[in-house]
């Protein structure tokens, strides 16, 4: 036997890397390729933030120090009020923890939920690394279909069916990645129905509330229903808000007695959320945010952009226009195999980099998901390329 074979877990073994990452990877190693791959903003965080941490770096002589566990005092307080202002009230102490990111509030979450052979009901397409995330605490990811005729709908006759003695949760994304599709409150309050009768948890991972165009009416924030905060774990992130992907900051607010144990976890994978990012947080929850108009005014016209460009190239790809977050979900009518070639030979032949649908679920096969959030330039460059490649 090798050394991989008794030194690796079988659960670490059994993974892959994100495709997200992987297909970033490769892109980072051909010169010039004009990369839709990641979700990462071109924005930078907001000169308030960034001031607001200069100014504390020179005067608070523990900025540099951990912080409790749980998190700086004065950004819980904020954090609490942010949530209680559009929904139940929120206690600062009882109910918020604060995260390196909506990823690690994730899996502070699961790592309490799931025991070997649970489940997490996950939408199909859904969000790559919850399936990952799902797999390394033990649990088994159980897809369910959204219907792509009707733009990506939740299938609500479905949900019941799903749910078994083993499932612990649903998780939730929306607007949603990878298709940007915003679920309707008709939609989300049977789902919160469904899982009250159930006694299972819904988790709400939010981090495009603040993308939604011109269907703003449409968004419907499920945790504000006062009689299923029992049953909602909200997961939000600065990383897109805020423009601070690489600050790994967020918060969570969840039921009493799931802080207790999710704490167990954040101590012992973290100690504890880095304290000056969570300075910046302080910062960017003070402020009037006034940055957001402007980001959501400049995905909106890339958002037109790509959509221009995809309706030009029938023949490569078909899509169904998103609502919300930065992101499209085409279909590939270009010949192919699967997406996952199809994505590397776009790469390696077009230097065009998409990621491969598969990734987002067994739905997500011939698709792609492309990221829009990207400068314009990019997103021109990229579509010059696959009208010249498929002009061939």
């Amino acid at each position: 036997m090798s050394t991989q074979d008794t030194w690796v877990s079988r659960s670490v073994a059994g993974m892959r890397l994100s495709a997200i990452k992987d297909m970033a990877m490769r892109s980072a190693r051909i010169e010039g390729a004009a990369s839709l791959t990641w979700g990462l903003p071109s924005f930078r965080t907001p000169a308030y933030i960034r001031q607001a941490v200069e100014r504390e770096l020179e005067a608070d002589p523990d900025i540099g120090k951990y912080a409790l566990p749980d998190g700086l005092p004065e950004l819980r307080r904020l954090a609490a009020a942010d949530r209680s202002a559009i929904g139940p009230e929120i206690d600062a102490d009882e109910n918020v923890l604060i995260t390196a990111g909506n990823m690690q509030g994730m899996n502070a979450i699961l790592h309490v939920l799931i025991d070997p052979g649970d489940e997490i009901i996950v939408t199909d397409p859904g969000f790559a690394s919850h399936f990952q995330q799902i797999q390394l605490c033990g649990g088994t990811p159980v897809y369910w279909r959204l219907d792509e005729a009707a733009d990506w709908r939740l299938d609500l006759d479905a949900l019941p069916g799903l749910i078994g003695e083993k499932t612990k949760a649903i998780i939730l994304v929306t607007p949603s990645n990878p298709t940007g599709k915003i679920f309707s409150e008709t939609e989300l309050r049977r789902v919160g129905e469904v899982a009250r009768d159930a006694n299972i948890l819904i988790i709400l991972d939010d981090p495009y509330r603040h993308f939604l165009y011109e269907n703003r009416k449409d968004f419907f924030d499920l945790a504000s229903v006062a009689e299923l905060a029992g049953h909602i774990a909200y997961l939000f992130t600065f990383s897109k808000t805020y423009a601070m992907s690489g600050w790994r900051l967020g918060y969570a607010v969840v039921p009493g007695f799931l802080k207790h144990q999710m704490l167990k976890v954040h101590d012992a994978t973290l100690i504890c959320t880095p304290r000056i990012s969570q300075v910046a947080g302080i910062a960017a929850l003070s402020g009037k945010a006034e940055h957001l108009a402007e980001f959501e005014r400049i995905l909106g016209e890339r958002r037109k952009l790509i959509c221009e460009r995809l309706d030009a190239v029938p023949h490569v790809f078909s899509y169904s226009r998103p609502e919300g977050a930065y992101y499209v979900f085409p279909r590939i009518t270009a010949e192919h195999t699967t997406s996952q070639d199809f994505a590397i030979r776009l790469l390696e032949e077009a230097r065009v980099t998409v990621t491969p649908g598969a990734a987002f679920g067994p739905t997500g096969e011939h698709h792609v998901r492309m990221a829009y959030c990207v400068e314009e330039e990019t997103i021109e460059r990229a579509f010059d390329r696959i009208e010249a490649h498929f002009s061939q």
